[in-house]
């Protein structure tokens, strides 16, 4: 009698090209944030030829929910993709390149469809000997800081009726090889908050600065004391970034300006650090301001939170993963990137893991793959019938785990 595993292997064999036809679709028609109206048509059509017990369309903008019930009682998993776009102008050369200027499938979003699409049919296959329920979560706007998507998907219920017990997500990470994935316990994204500063003086000629106050010379010194926030402030064996990455100010050479703006993001990955920084800069940039006679306003927007991993739902979905990857695929744990994504809303309110599929093609080396949000990335397509695989088994995995126990 063939394994649940070995059965596994075979339905994703058989849907290898579907999962290939998807992926070229959705890469040559992408869509930005809050705008995939017809990326949702498509997904749409493909769940309404499976035999799903519930389709809910328009969740959190064009967002989509799809469920599978099984024959047996059991908890409720979810699987999560994410459909959105981004304003790039595509240099692949790919024969399935994007059809809209200026728009890109550069994050992996387009893969993450076509797999969690695929695995949906191999799951619909599978429904007469499934436990509980699975919930398929099509979601908008990732790429949309500071709100993102999730949240306007869990406030339209992705996450209720019924009740979601735990949910995995996965992500296209291309300085990890094919047939590697990353899957730990922790934070394993951070925080991504938008700081925005306006530094104000008093105009005056150049040429008698001591008429006037300085802004430029304000905010530089507003600049160079927000750097000593995390040196001074952040345990050493935490991590944040404070970066400035716009400066404006000025109209004339020999003017002495009256106000410069910056506009720049702030990372970490500890909930308390979080908590404390906007306090943190709003000390020290009102201080520093005023220390050279001028004035600060701080427009300090929270995005995303870390990402954390549940280290229950991670150990499952370890196991899962070895039962499908090569020998030592299954990666120990690496350094977590200082990105942001919105999957972290979703850890907020449920037992939650987010794992990094490699996708770095064999013979490419790390310096060589194209980086995410770069306009030549494209994933190795041998790593989609794998992440299909993880989805899958870590899926069939949890349902049998007593989940209603883990909180």
């Amino acid at each position: 009698m063939k394994s649940t595993t070995d059965r596994i292997k075979e339905l994703i064999e058989a849907t290898r090209e579907r999962c290939m036809d998807h992926y070229r679709h959705i890469h040559r028609h992408p869509e930005l944030s809050y705008q995939e109206e017809k990326t949702a048509a498509y997904i749409a059509q493909i769940l309404e030829k499976l035999p799903m017990d519930e389709i809910k369309k328009g969740v959190g903008g064009h967002g989509l929910t799809a469920l599978l019930k099984g024959n047996r009682p059991g908890p409720v998993v979810a699987l999560r993709a994410d459909i959105d776009a981004l304003n790039i102008q595509e240099e692949t050369g790919a024969p399935f390149a994007s059809e809209n200027p200026g728009i890109m499938h550069a994050c992996g979003h387009d893969s993450h469809t076509a797999m969690l699409l695929t695995a949906a049919e191999v799951l619909c296959s599978m429904k007469d000997d499934m436990a509980g329920a699975v919930k398929f979560v099509f979601q908008p706007a990732e790429e949309m800081t500071p709100r993102g998507g999730a949240q306007g998907m869990i406030e339209d219920g992705a996450l209720e009726n019924p009740k979601v017990n735990a949910i995995i997500g996965i992500h296209v990470w291309p300085t990890l090889a094919t047939g590697t994935m990353g899957i730990q316990s922790g934070a394993v994204s951070a925080s991504s908050d938008h700081l925005k500063l306006t530094v104000t003086g008093k105009s005056c000629h150049g040429s008698m600065p001591n008429q006037g106050v300085d802004a430029i010379v304000a905010g530089s010194s507003v600049v160079m004391a927000l750097q000593t926030i995390v040196s001074r402030n952040v345990n050493p064996h935490e991590a944040a970034v404070i970066t400035l990455g716009t400066v404006h100010g000025g109209d004339r050479y020999n003017i002495v300006p009256s106000r410069v703006d910056y506009d720049g993001t702030v990372r970490c990955f500890n909930k308390e650090i979080h908590e404390k920084l906007p306090q943190w800069i709003e000390r020290t940039a009102t201080h520093a301001a005023k220390a050279m006679g001028a004035e600060v306003e701080i427009d300090y927007q929270k995005g995303y939170p870390s990402t954390i991993n549940h280290p229950e739902i991670v150990e499952i979905c370890r196991n899962a993963a070895g039962k499908i990857l090569p020998e030592d695929g299954v990666l120990p744990p690496l350094p977590v990137p200082p990105g942001g994504e919105d999957f972290a809303f979703y850890t907020l309110k449920t037992p939650a893991t987010f794992a990094w599929l490699g996708c770095r093609p064999e013979g490419v080396s790390p310096e060589d793959m194209p980086a995410l949000h770069n306009d030549k990335f494209l994933p190795d397509p041998k790593s989609f019938p794998l992440g299909v695989s993880y989805l899958v088994q870590s899926a069939v995995d949890l349902l049998e785990a007593p989940l209603e126990d883990i909180k």
